[in-house]
């Protein structure tokens, strides 16, 4: 019998909400955040159109906001951030995620959202009574930013880990993917190409069971 691989995408998955609206004016402020949003409201009309990359204007708009913080400022707002954000979980995903890891199998997040502020969520062995303790058996693939110097340039590092390029990254660490039951969970466009490759694919899988989408 062949072992099995969970799955996860994040946002809108494992989350209520896209965790880069929430992240931005939790590091940056209300105000700050829905200025930039307005200076590049023409970029995120094309983006939706079809006629720009969904991955360049969402660099354009991580530049635009976070282009020379210290990697170590950065670092500790991701780590507040997944403390002071637990209610975006969905209990049901949250869950099945437990019960996979219980059952001894390959569990990974995959996300299109900067793994840095992903990983944090789940530096717990996910059981609430329990103070948190590193879970490496819980594999966090994300879009990785670019520091020099340590500071942010505001490029990312790798391509925009959204579509196709979850599968690549996937690919990456598991080459014998073939070898695994793969089980994925996602909820958009974005994970289209990795619901296609899975033995068993849910789309949705959490909605009735959770918070109303943020």
């Amino acid at each position: 019998m062949k072992s099995k691989i969970c799955v996860f995408d994040f946002d809108g998955t494992l989350t209520t909400c896209d965790t880069l609206l929430r992240f931005i004016p939790f590091a940056c402020g209300r105000w700050a955040f829905w200025w930039g949003m307005l200076l590049h409201v023409p970029l995120l009309v094309l983006m939706k159109l079809g006629l720009y990359d969904n991955g360049r204007a969402k660099e354009r708009v991580f530049r635009y906001f976070f282009r020379g913080m210290k990697e170590s400022m950065f670092n500790n707002l991701c780590d507040s951030f997944a403390d002071a954000n637990d209610d975006i979980l969905r209990p049901e995903g949250i869950k099945t995620l437990r019960q996979a890891l219980a059952e001894g199998h390959e569990v990974v997040v995959v996300s299109a959202s900067i793994d840095r502020w992903v990983r944090p969520f789940f530096k717990s062995n996910l059981t609430p009574s329990q103070p948190r303790t590193p879970a490496p058996s819980i594999i966090i693939i994300g879009t990785q930013i670019e520091v020099r110097d340590g500071l942010l340039t505001g490029r990312f590092a790798t391509p925009n880990c959204y579509g196709e390029e979850k599968v690549r990254r996937l690919r990456q660490l598991f080459p014998e993917l073939s070898d695994y039951r793969m089980i994925a969970y996602g909820d958009s466009r974005g994970d289209r190409e990795l619901l296609q490759i899975a033995d068993e694919a849910h789309y949705k899988p959490f909605r009735s069971s959770s918070q109303p989408q943020a």
